[in-house]
């Protein structure tokens, strides 16, 4: 176990690549390129490798369509190969990512099976556990393969673990190393590890942080929505929304995620601009419906989060939190949590003081 009451952040922070990367905007074209190459093939090796690229371009560009279809791919590859490991690894992604965890761990439980010494499937469960928010375990899962990765794979792993666990200063220790030991030349791994850490910053309400993360991130790569929409959060809350507005718009109107229609609408409510806030509400409303509806466990936090905002309707935010909590035992979750109580308590106080009285 580390201890991280002896890491603190560097004075020097966040320290710059040494290496020349692929432009964002060509690596984006050369993920595209990729995956129409590999479009229509259907040996294993190739739709396992097209499951994997859906959902590296679903986490940049913010396309929850591009998640459904790898999903899609990987249930149809295990329905013809039920006895291929790759299959049942492919599936315990997609279902990862749409945060059907235990589902997810029985396909990796297959693949054990079939395949006793895959690196990459105990791998694939440690970030699970620690999605689940069981961290001792998967910290454990971490260093039982820690010799079948590269010193770079290991400091992003546990960046990710120690964001999770509310520990920042060990969290920045590891990105750094992370940062520092990158030998390859996509953008990608780099701009998901800027957006990891900036997400941690918002949460530890370290607001200049996490405009330094985001706005790194979208330097390495310009298109990524996820960090575009959080940098608009961080502007909002610094007091630039005009700023945050000109990035929203075209997210909102061009992404099937609802948290940019929501953001729009939380920050224009907050600007006064009523009725305007009232449209981008509605919109997030009925999208965050279809998507609980679909993927309740993945879209539980967000919707949570926008039932307690602009969407103002606590009793949905706390059954939402409950589940939330049911899937993922994380400090978050247990915060959301306590917010959806606390409107609920709040809002039940300001019904009875303004319900009718009894007069004698």
């Amino acid at each position: 176990m580390i201890d991280s009451s002896g890491i603190s952040a560097p004075a020097i922070w966040p320290a710059a690549s040494p290496l020349t990367l692929t432009d964002g905007t060509i690596a984006l074209l050369n993920l595209q390129a990729q995956i129409d190459g590999l479009e229509g093939h259907c040996t294993s090796a190739e739709t396992a490798t097209l499951i994997d690229l859906l959902i590296l371009r679903g986490l940049i560009l913010g396309r929850i369509s591009d998640y459904e279809r790898a999903a899609q791919l990987a249930n149809r590859q295990v329905g013809e190969a039920t006895t291929d490991a790759a299959a049942y690894m492919a599936r315990a992604r997609t279902r990862a990512v749409f945060h059907r965890f235990a589902e997810a761990l029985d396909d990796l439980d297959n693949v054990d099976r079939m395949s006793p010494h895959d690196a990459a499937a105990k791998r694939e469960r440690a970030a699970i556990l620690q999605a689940q928010g069981r961290f001792d375990e998967a910290l454990a899962a971490y260093s039982a393969v820690i010799d079948g990765v590269g010193q770079f794979e290991r400091a992003a792993a546990l960046t990710g673990l120690w964001a999770e666990r509310g520990e920042a200063d060990t969290a920045q220790h590891f990105y750094l190393d992370s940062l520092r030991s990158y030998r390859g030349i996509s953008p990608f791994p780099l701009a998901l590890l800027d957006f990891q850490q900036g997400v941690m910053w918002m949460r530890h309400q370290r607001l200049e942080k996490a405009r330094t993360c985001f706005e790194a991130a979208i330097r390495r790569v310009p298109a990524f929505a996820p960090a575009q929409g959080h940098l608009a959060e961080v502007e909002a809350d610094l007091g630039k929304p005009e700023a945050a507005l000109a990035r929203l718009y075209p997210l909102a109107i061009s992404s099937d995620d609802a948290d940019y229609a929501a953001q729009l609408a939380r920050i224009l409510g907050e600007m006064g601009r009523n009725e305007e806030s009232s449209v981008w509400r509605h919109r997030a409303a009925e999208r965050y419906d279809e998507l609980t509806t679909a993927h309740r466990e993945a879209f539980a936090d967000h919707a949570a989060e926008f039932w307690l905002g602009p969407g103002n309707d606590p009793e949905e935010a706390l059954r939402l939190a409950i589940l939330n909590l049911e899937v993922r035992k994380t400090p978050r979750a247990r915060e959301l949590l306590v917010q959806a109580l606390d409107a609920n308590t709040a809002g039940a106080a300001s019904a009875r003081c303004s319900g009718p009285t009894l007069s004698n």
